[in-house]
């Protein structure tokens, strides 16, 4: 049995997600409290020594993220809570921590919940919030590290080193610019849909290139770019025009 507590400041919403978990989840999940603050839920936890907590990211003269300057050591898991889908989810995303948007439904509770139940050790939960914590201290646009999901657990990369990522039926490969390859258990376009789309570009069905490290571009034997580290990498036929509009468009490169 799961052991939670809920931080919302919203009455009804502490009210429906705790009615939610004991009507259809209440085998798997015990609510321990529900509680309207932060400094209630440092006390909550505190006392209760929960494995999850549900945690409002929105709330009066307040945010979800505060909690976690309480705790050296965050030994919970965590499932963010929003009604606002903004910037902050992006984060999330890059740290691969889980969150739900309200009004919370019992499709998405019940795949939260199963994504919680092959959840990692608490030194990479800590690890994970670290990451979060690092991205909201950026600019909104710029996230510094993403967790990278592998076959035992979760690897935490700086976005500015990912060179390229070369893809195969449901894996992936990341290369770095110190040449480290991390094979992870997702598609390519999982790395797509996650790292930022201003920087990295599909060029092939199975390779993306971060723009950053591109040094050359050919087109004398086919449709080609030299990437950083040296590497020739094949360009398709459809994503070649993409590719060169997106190059001379982008001044931030």
């Amino acid at each position: 049995m799961i052991t939670c507590i809920i931080i919302d400041d919203e009455k009804p919403a502490r009210e429906f997600l705790t009615k939610l978990i004991n009507q259809y989840f209440g085998q798997k999940i015990v609510v321990l409290e529900a509680v309207d603050s932060i400094q209630k839920g440092v006390e909550a936890i505190n006392k209760q020594h929960p494995e999850l907590i549900f945690l409002d990211i929105e709330m009066k003269g307040e945010d979800g993220f505060q909690l976690f300057k309480y705790f050296d050591n965050v030994f919970f898991d965590i499932i963010f809570t929003t009604a606002h889908k903004d910037y902050a989810i992006d984060a999330i995303k890059h740290a691969a921590i889980d969150y739900l948007l309200k009004p919370i439904n019992f499709i998405d509770m019940k795949e939260a919940i199963k994504r919680l139940e092959r959840k990692q050790t608490a030194s990479t939960n800590q690890q994970r919030i670290k990451a979060l914590l690092e991205n909201l201290n950026t600019d909104s646009s710029q996230f510094n590290k993403i967790a990278i999901p592998t076959s035992t657990g979760y690897e935490l990369e700086k976005i500015s080193n990912i060179l390229y990522c070369e893809g195969s039926d449901n894996y992936a490969k990341i290369i770095t610019l110190q040449s480290k390859e991390i094979l992870i258990t997702k598609t390519l376009k999982y790395l797509e849909e996650t790292l930022p789309s201003s920087v990295f570009i599909r060029i092939h069905k199975s390779t993306l290139v971060n723009l950053n490290y591109v040094t050359s571009y050919s087109r004398a034997d086919g449709y080609k770019v030299t990437m950083a580290d040296g590497k020739q990498l094949d360009v398709s036929f459809r994503k070649n025009e993409n590719l060169i509009n997106t190059i001379f468009k982008n001044k931030n490169l």
